[in-house]
């Protein structure tokens, strides 16, 4: 059959998905269906997702430059890789360059909350830019695993040599946090090249780093021109061109929720490797045997701002009950207290008892993107709401439940949760072993959940934290970094020229 081009949707038609399901085009879809537009479907949700045609071309210029670069970088020295990151970290440290950087993000809020959109992770504050500046510096001193040999097997005659050495073009599509373009830069010092696509909420940031950071810290390093390119587009449907896009190497969605699947989904119907940085909020357990103290703190420590490995949901031993739920409460009313405002509670039906009335009853201002709201302190939530992640602005936001023992607890993580972080306060060594073996959880620890962070953990930035939500991926779960982004080539060195099989 031959293939023509797509001009013209009309309503009603029916299309194909996944093999086994048929969609059929609305009015809305067929009447915005332009030439030159693209219709991706996605078997996982049964989806048909319009790519205009103006978000195909920002996608495929970013994607052209990224690629003509990744050819460039074979021949650039680790010298100017490291001249790189420090002229970046250089000029977002130097004031007079950051200025435009500031004024621009200042816009990019007052537009998000202006719009009711959540500002938490979008406000590049004094703590994100030398968070950004840290990291790029560490990359400046990290040096290159390109070129390391991993394996050397001596046969008669002959040596075989496994080889790390670069991926190819790399894309990342965030929410609007600024620093992830320090974090995903970290793709050069292998001699990769990357493609960014940020939030509308926070193009307006990206746009300025690039044009007064990014830039000129690739031309000052002699690094090629799209080495870091971003898609200057500020519709969602831009990340689906761009992994939709067969020329990427691997897809980064860094973000939560359904917007994550799908974009994964996308990528990987095109055959792009993803790693896919899911659906956040830590889960803390305490045993009957949990020290107060160390839960205490545990909690508090784990409610500073909300980020993907904020504690999201505590569950208690029952038995412990009336004496660590208050414990709970009142780390979680000390967080509150630190960010100015009150704290929000859920929990079970069933537990409902175990909470003070007046929590229920009471009405406070709890602050949300729209501005403070009056709602009960704390509502009873169904079970199976359990793996809802609150996506909180200033007001702490937390999820309570009460456990009969550690294997309901583990189960309860197990069927609910992200599957993502998983902290147990225990003073049985038995017990983190109990539950380090059944829990389907990639970060596990044993205090506060804060730790799962590249830069903090492992002193590089990272490129995404993969949850197992979907599965266990081999070589894709974790925590990704820089250094990790390589492929594995085989050289063979041969001694005897008469060589033969």
């Amino acid at each position: 059959m031959d293939a023509t081009p797509l001009t013209e949707l009309a309503a009603g038609t029916r299309i194909l998905v996944g093999g086994d399901q048929v969609i059929t085009v609305d009015q809305q879809l067929a009447a915005a269906f332009r030439p030159g537009d693209a219709l991706l479907t996605v078997a996982e949700d049964g989806a048909l997702l319009h790519v205009p045609a103006a978000d195909r071309r920002a996608a495929a210029t970013a994607v052209d430059a990224a690629a003509a670069a990744f050819d460039a970088l074979s021949g650039v020295s680790e010298a100017q890789l490291d001249a790189f990151y420090t002229a970046f970290a250089d000029l977002l440290a130097d004031d007079d360059a950051f200025a435009p950087i500031a004024t621009a993000n200042a816009a990019d809020v007052t537009a998000a909350r202006e719009r009711g959109r959540s500002t938490t992770r979008l406000v590049l504050d004094a703590r994100m830019r030398a968070g950004m500046i840290e990291g790029l510096r560490g990359w400046a001193q990290a040096g290159s695993v390109r070129g390391e040999v991993l394996r050397r097997i001596e046969h008669p005659g002959w040596t075989l040599e496994q080889v790390t050495d670069r991926l190819g073009v790399v894309a990342f599509v965030f929410e609007g946090r600024p620093n992830v373009f320090a974090d995903a830069c970290g793709v050069l010092r292998t001699g990769n090249a990357v493609v960014f696509r940020i939030g509308s909420d926070a193009l307006g940031t990206a746009r300025a780093i690039v044009t007064h950071a990014l830039d000129p810290a690739l031309r000052a390093a002699g690094l090629p021109p799209g080495a870091a390119s971003l898609v200057d587009a500020p519709s969602r449907a831009a990340g689906w061109a761009l992994f939709s896009d067969p020329r990427l190497a691997l897809a980064v969605a860094r973000g939560s929720g359904t917007a994550v699947h799908q974009l994964s989904a996308v990528a990987q119907q095109a055959g792009n490797a993803v790693s896919a940085h899911g659906t956040g909020g830590a889960w803390v357990l305490a045993s009957a045997t949990a020290d107060p103290e160390r839960l205490r703190s545990a909690v508090h420590r784990s409610l500073d701002r909300k980020v993907c490995n904020t504690v999201n949901t505590v569950a208690v031993e029952r038995g412990r009950a009336a004496e660590l739920v208050p414990v709970v409460l009142s780390a979680l009313e000390q967080a509150a207290a630190e960010h100015g405002t009150h704290a929000k509670l859920h929990v079970l039906e069933r537990d409902r008892d175990a909470v003070d009335a007046a929590w229920f009853d009471e009405q406070v201002p709890i602050s949300r993107a729209e501005g403070a709201v009056l709602e009960p302190r704390a509502e009873v939530l169904a079970e199976a709401a359990l793996g809802t992640e609150w996506e909180w602005e200033a007001s702490p936001e937390l999820t309570l439940l009460l456990i009969d023992d550690l294997e309901e607890g583990v189960a309860l993580y197990n069927r609910y949760s992200p599957r993502f972080v998983l902290s147990l306060l225990s003073e049985t060594p038995e017990e983190h072993e109990q539950v380090w073996a059944a829990a389907e959880a990639p970060y596990v620890g044993d205090g506060f959940t804060r730790w799962v962070d590249g830069q903090y953990a492992l002193g590089t930035p990272e490129l995404g934290l993969s949850n197992w939500e979907r599965g266990r991926l081999l070589g894709r779960s974790g925590i990704l970094s820089g250094e990790a982004i390589v492929t594995v080539r085989a050289r063979v060195r041969q001694h005897d020229p008469d060589l033969h099989r």
